[in-house]
């Protein structure tokens, strides 16, 4: 195992705006709530000092689910096992799960590891069989009902592949399920287990659990909501409803593509050390740095970006920056760091279904792009 070294660094933290880019964070992070957001909270980091930014009803140090941002820690703890050897980007999925990805056209002796990790391999998506995340009345029979890894990939061998292998693009948490059964095929150990002892421990993220059945964000939190598309939905208009507390639920439909609950400033510290090659050795950091392209969808929300192995680079006004977003019920997690790890942005929505107000227009890109750009370029 890498022997990761927390840091301490002493920085002062502002956590009422004055001028200058705080003021405009602040701005930024008003005008968020009329996109739709219950509550904002931001906080940057740097060498020099921290900022935090908030707007409506949430704690300074709110807990939160961050969604896809797991898939980071995710991909990290892989690498590390690759850098030890112990397994190849390049091996066949069905050199560590035999027999488990088949049917349908999907077939594991074709994919590699690194596809997984970049979502290149074809595999469908196991979400497409959950239709109660994504109906109201389902959802609030079935939020506590949980999952396993195992299942999930199962549920997925029921659909068609989306592509051959390497020869497109397409986000599937299947990929992310798979490189958590892969990582305890290799360690013996769960994948929390791992993610824990190889990356939360040693960089003191004392605010980051991985929660598995338990269906509790910690104190303290904002109260996370969620908005069901309505009859007359569309892809341009998803007609939501009222908002639902969403706050409680069993995550490991999450599992670790999506699945860990954390804070701002423990994001940003595992952003920043990851950067700093703090997490990864050099060549296994430039692995993860390795992007190929993403799909139109994708791109339409961050003009520019690629994806590497858990990790997309997006270009900003000050040549861009590395991240991971996460949306699940009740929360909607946007992030970046520098490249050389000298700033970084950890932006948390305690809802993943904005709701415009009336007469504010809809944004040409992910709500959160502007005011990442602030954070990391201002």
């Amino acid at each position: 195992m890498m022997n990761l070294l927390a840091t301490t660094m002493v920085a002062a933290t502002l956590t009422v705006p004055g001028g200058g880019p705080a003021a405009t964070l602040q701005r930024q992070a008003d005008e968020l709530r009329r996109q739709g957001a219950p509550a904002v909270l931001l906080e940057v980091d740097t060498d020099r000092r921290d900022i935090r930014v908030r707007s409506g009803d949430v704690p300074w140090r709110a807990h939160f689910r961050i969604g896809s941002f797991t898939k980071t820690y995710v991909a990290a703890t892989l690498l590390q096992l690759v850098g030890e050897g112990r397994l190849s980007l390049e091996d066949k999925v069905d050199k560590w799960l035999p027999g488990l990805v088949r049917g349908n056209g999907n077939d594991g002796r074709q994919i590699t590891v690194r596809q997984l990790l970049q979502h290149t391999s074809g595999l469908p998506d196991y979400l497409a069989g959950m239709p109660y995340l994504f109906d109201q009345k389902l959802f609030e029979e079935h939020r506590y009902e949980g999952i396993t890894s195992l299942e999930a990939v199962k549920l997925a061998m029921t659909f068609p592949r989306e592509f051959a292998p390497g020869t497109s693009w397409n986000y599937s948490n299947t990929n992310y399920m798979l490189a958590g059964l892969i990582i305890e095929k290799v360690t013996g150990h769960t994948w929390r287990a791992e993610v824990r002892d190889r990356i939360v421990r040693p960089l003191g993220l004392t605010e980051t659990t991985l929660p598995g059945n338990n269906p509790n964000v910690p104190n303290p939190h904002a109260t996370g909501y969620e908005r069901f598309p309505g009859p007359d939905a569309t892809p341009e208009d998803p007609d939501y409803g009222e908002p639902i507390d969403a706050t409680r639920l069993n995550p490991t439909w999450g599992g670790a593509a999506g699945e860990i609950i954390s804070t701002v400033d423990d994001g940003n510290t595992f952003l920043r050390a990851l950067m700093r090659g703090r997490v990864l050795k050099p060549a296994q950091l430039a692995e993860m740095k390795r992007t190929v392209a993403v799909s139109d969808e994708f791109r339409a929300n961050w003009p520019g970006a690629r994806y590497g192995l858990g990790l997309v680079f997006v270009p900003n006004s000050c040549g861009g920056s590395w991240s991971h977003g996460g949306d699940i019920h009740g929360y909607k997690t946007r992030n970046g760091v520098k490249p050389d790890g000298s700033r970084s942005v950890v932006v948390t929505i305690n809802t993943d279904s904005l709701k415009r107000d009336a007469g504010v227009p809809k944004p040409a890109h992910d709500v959160t792009l502007d005011i990442i750009d602030t954070a990391l370029c201002k």
